[in-house]
Protein backbone atom coordinates (compact mmCIF):
# COMPACT_ATOMS: atom_id res chain seq x y z
CA UNK A 1 0.00 0.00 0.00
CA UNK A 2 3.08 2.50 0.39
CA UNK A 3 3.46 2.09 -3.15
CA UNK A 4 -0.21 3.63 -4.08
CA UNK A 5 0.06 6.00 -1.14
CA UNK A 6 3.13 7.70 -2.42
CA UNK A 7 1.89 7.20 -6.82
CA UNK A 8 -0.52 9.38 -5.52
CA UNK A 9 1.18 11.61 -3.73
CA UNK A 10 2.89 12.53 -6.70
CA UNK A 11 0.17 12.75 -9.10
CA UNK A 12 -1.46 14.85 -6.66
CA UNK A 13 1.85 16.74 -6.33
CA UNK A 14 1.67 17.28 -9.76
CA UNK A 15 6.05 17.43 -10.26
CA UNK A 16 8.99 15.40 -9.30
CA UNK A 17 11.42 17.29 -7.13
CA UNK A 18 13.68 15.67 -4.99
CA UNK A 19 11.77 16.91 -1.65
CA UNK A 20 8.28 15.93 -3.13
CA UNK A 21 10.01 12.23 -3.91
CA UNK A 22 11.79 12.11 -0.50
CA UNK A 23 8.12 14.31 1.52
CA UNK A 24 6.27 11.26 -0.18
CA UNK A 25 8.41 8.17 0.76
CA UNK A 26 8.40 9.28 4.26
CA UNK A 27 4.74 10.35 4.42
CA UNK A 28 3.38 6.96 2.44
CA UNK A 29 5.44 4.53 4.76
CA UNK A 30 4.10 6.25 8.14
CA UNK A 31 0.51 6.33 6.36
CA UNK A 32 1.38 2.59 5.73
CA UNK A 33 2.44 1.64 9.03
CA UNK A 34 -0.67 3.98 10.97
CA UNK A 35 -2.88 2.17 8.90
CA UNK A 36 -2.00 -1.15 9.76
CA UNK A 37 -1.20 -0.42 13.80
CA UNK A 38 -3.45 1.71 14.60
CA UNK A 39 -6.65 1.16 12.27
CA UNK A 40 -6.26 -2.56 12.32
CA UNK A 41 -6.74 -2.44 8.06
CA UNK A 42 -4.90 -5.11 6.02
CA UNK A 43 -4.69 -4.22 2.19
CA UNK A 44 -4.96 -7.72 0.83
CA UNK A 45 -5.94 -8.60 -2.89
CA UNK A 46 -9.46 -9.28 -2.41
CA UNK A 47 -9.53 -5.83 -0.71
CA UNK A 48 -8.20 -3.86 -3.20
CA UNK A 49 -10.48 -5.72 -5.85
CA UNK A 50 -13.23 -4.67 -3.37
CA UNK A 51 -12.07 -1.35 -3.57
CA UNK A 52 -11.71 -1.14 -7.41
CA UNK A 53 -15.28 -2.37 -8.01
CA UNK A 54 -16.67 0.02 -5.37
CA UNK A 55 -14.76 3.10 -6.82
CA UNK A 56 -17.58 3.78 -9.82
CA UNK A 57 -20.40 3.21 -7.44
CA UNK A 58 -18.68 6.04 -5.23
CA UNK A 59 -18.06 8.49 -7.98
CA UNK A 60 -21.30 8.49 -8.56
CA UNK A 61 -22.49 8.84 -4.85
CA UNK A 62 -20.83 11.82 -4.74
CA UNK A 63 -22.27 12.97 -8.09
CA UNK A 64 -25.69 11.84 -6.57
CA UNK A 65 -24.37 14.32 -3.21
CA UNK A 66 -23.39 17.23 -4.82
CA UNK A 67 -26.63 17.33 -6.79
CA UNK A 68 -28.86 17.03 -3.99
CA UNK A 69 -26.88 19.31 -1.79
CA UNK A 70 -27.65 21.66 -5.10
CA UNK A 71 -31.75 21.11 -5.02
CA UNK A 72 -31.61 21.92 -1.38
CA UNK A 73 -29.50 24.85 -1.60
CA UNK A 74 -32.62 26.20 -3.97
CA UNK A 75 -35.27 24.69 -1.85
CA UNK A 76 -33.98 26.50 1.13
CA UNK A 77 -33.18 29.64 -0.77
CA UNK A 78 -36.97 29.73 -1.74
CA UNK A 79 -38.27 29.18 1.64
CA UNK A 80 -36.11 31.35 3.04
CA UNK A 81 -37.11 34.10 0.41
CA UNK A 82 -40.97 33.60 0.40
CA UNK A 83 -42.80 36.74 1.42
CA UNK A 84 -44.32 34.81 4.18
CA UNK A 85 -41.72 31.86 5.89
CA UNK A 86 -43.67 29.25 6.34
CA UNK A 87 -41.34 26.88 8.10
CA UNK A 88 -42.71 24.17 10.29
CA UNK A 89 -39.45 22.30 11.52
CA UNK A 90 -40.00 18.90 12.61
CA UNK A 91 -38.10 15.86 13.82
CA UNK A 92 -38.40 12.62 11.86
CA UNK A 93 -37.67 9.02 13.43
CA UNK A 94 -36.43 6.07 10.98
CA UNK A 95 -35.22 2.95 10.62
CA UNK A 96 -32.59 2.36 7.91
CA UNK A 97 -31.80 -1.02 6.01
CA UNK A 98 -28.74 -0.66 5.45
CA UNK A 99 -26.33 -3.39 7.09
CA UNK A 100 -23.10 -1.91 7.83
CA UNK A 101 -22.19 1.07 10.40
CA UNK A 102 -19.64 2.75 7.55
CA UNK A 103 -22.31 2.76 5.25
CA UNK A 104 -25.38 4.17 7.93
CA UNK A 105 -22.80 6.77 8.86
CA UNK A 106 -22.37 8.03 5.54
CA UNK A 107 -25.89 8.01 5.16
CA UNK A 108 -26.43 10.17 8.33
CA UNK A 109 -23.65 12.31 6.85
CA UNK A 110 -25.14 13.22 3.85
CA UNK A 111 -28.17 13.79 5.34
CA UNK A 112 -26.71 16.44 7.66
CA UNK A 113 -24.53 17.80 4.56
CA UNK A 114 -28.18 18.50 2.61
CA UNK A 115 -29.07 21.81 3.59
CA UNK A 116 -32.38 21.85 5.64
CA UNK A 117 -31.64 18.59 7.31
CA UNK A 118 -29.43 17.80 9.99
CA UNK A 119 -29.18 14.25 11.95
CA UNK A 120 -29.44 14.50 15.57
CA UNK A 121 -28.60 10.66 16.56
CA UNK A 122 -27.60 7.37 14.76
CA UNK A 123 -28.15 4.64 17.40
CA UNK A 124 -27.95 0.95 15.37
CA UNK A 125 -30.54 1.07 12.78
CA UNK A 126 -32.23 3.60 13.75
CA UNK A 127 -32.07 7.98 12.61
CA UNK A 128 -33.42 10.91 14.22
CA UNK A 129 -33.45 14.07 11.93
CA UNK A 130 -34.24 17.61 12.10
CA UNK A 131 -35.97 18.76 8.95
CA UNK A 132 -37.08 22.41 8.28
CA UNK A 133 -39.98 21.55 7.31
CA UNK A 134 -42.38 18.19 6.61
CA UNK A 135 -41.83 18.70 2.46
CA UNK A 136 -37.80 17.34 3.24
CA UNK A 137 -38.95 15.36 5.94
CA UNK A 138 -41.05 13.33 3.57
CA UNK A 139 -37.84 12.48 1.62
CA UNK A 140 -35.88 11.28 4.00
CA UNK A 141 -36.52 7.10 4.38
CA UNK A 142 -35.97 5.30 1.41
CA UNK A 143 -33.69 8.48 -0.24
CA UNK A 144 -31.41 7.75 -2.85
CA UNK A 145 -28.67 7.96 -0.71
CA UNK A 146 -29.90 4.79 1.10
CA UNK A 147 -30.71 2.91 -2.19
CA UNK A 148 -27.06 4.14 -3.40
CA UNK A 149 -25.47 2.97 -0.06
CA UNK A 150 -27.29 -0.45 0.00
CA UNK A 151 -26.55 -1.29 -3.44
CA UNK A 152 -22.73 -0.26 -2.52
CA UNK A 153 -23.15 -2.64 0.49
CA UNK A 154 -24.58 -5.33 -2.01
CA UNK A 155 -21.37 -5.22 -4.13
CA UNK A 156 -19.18 -5.15 -1.40
CA UNK A 157 -20.38 -8.37 0.07
CA UNK A 158 -20.48 -10.03 -3.44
Amino acid sequence: MSLVYFVLWVIFNGRVTAEIVIAGAVISLGLDLFVKRCLHIRFTGANFLRCVKLLPDAVFYGVVLLVEIVRANAAITRLVLAPRIEVEPCLVKFRTQLKTNAARVALANSITLTPGTITVSLEGDELLVHALNREIAAGLEGSIFERLLARMERIADA
